[in-house]
């Protein structure tokens, strides 16, 4: 059987770097979850890996298929500097786990939530999953199994999260294309949503 996580994590340092820090969660129940932190320039990029270890089930299957099905890792994006992001390593971890956790099977356009802020006075409790393919390519795999696809996760206020509840994904990525919203900024206010 091939090691998915030595080949996803080949696959980060190919397209983010050498990581400058690593970090490890195990959850009751889960396999262990680490987050490494890329950073160049005044960009920091947090990227799961852990996630992808298994194929994410659709939670009303009757039995999850230990080989088919999608598999993802998370990457976040943030500037340097502006607040204590290192404090989102658990709750990406969190957020990572949810497939083993709570049956969850992650994709562009959905949110994840954690309760929380993503680090300390954050005003992002969520996410919005973005469309992957842009900083890190798919991973192909052997067949039967499916890619590897790195998910770029988008933080949202909590009105820009209710707001997207109700006009969804796409309207909620325009408005911040037309307003400029700098995604990366740890400490943004959240767009204009009338």
């Amino acid at each position: 059987m091939v090691d998915v996580l030595a080949l996803v994590e080949a696959r980060l340092h190919t397209a983010l770097g050498v990581p400058d820090a690593r970090a490890a969660v195990t959850f009751l129940g889960t396999d262990r979850i680490e987050v490494l932190r890329f950073t160049e320039g005044d960009i920091v990029r947090y990227a799961t890996l852990g996630m992808s270890a298994q194929p994410m089930a659709d939670p009303t299957s009757a039995l999850a298929d230990p080989v088919k099905g999608p598999r993802a890792e998370l990457v976040l994006s943030v500037r340097a500097g502006l607040a204590d992001t290192d404090k989102v390593l658990r709750p990406l971890a969190v957020l990572a786990a949810s497939p083993q956790v709570e049956g969850l099977v992650v994709a562009p356009g959905a949110s994840l939530d954690v309760g929380e802020p993503l680090w300390p006075g954050a005003p992002f409790s969520s996410v919005l999953v973005a469309e992957p393919g842009g900083l890190v390519e798919d991973l192909e795999l052997d067949a039967p199994m499916d890619p590897v696809r790195f998910l770029p996760l988008l933080p949202m206020t909590t009105n820009e999260a209710a707001w997207k509840r109700v006009r969804g994904a796409k309207e909620l990525e325009e408005r911040w294309l037309t307003q400029g919203t700098d995604l990366r900024d740890p400490r943004r206010k959240s767009v204009g949503l009338d």
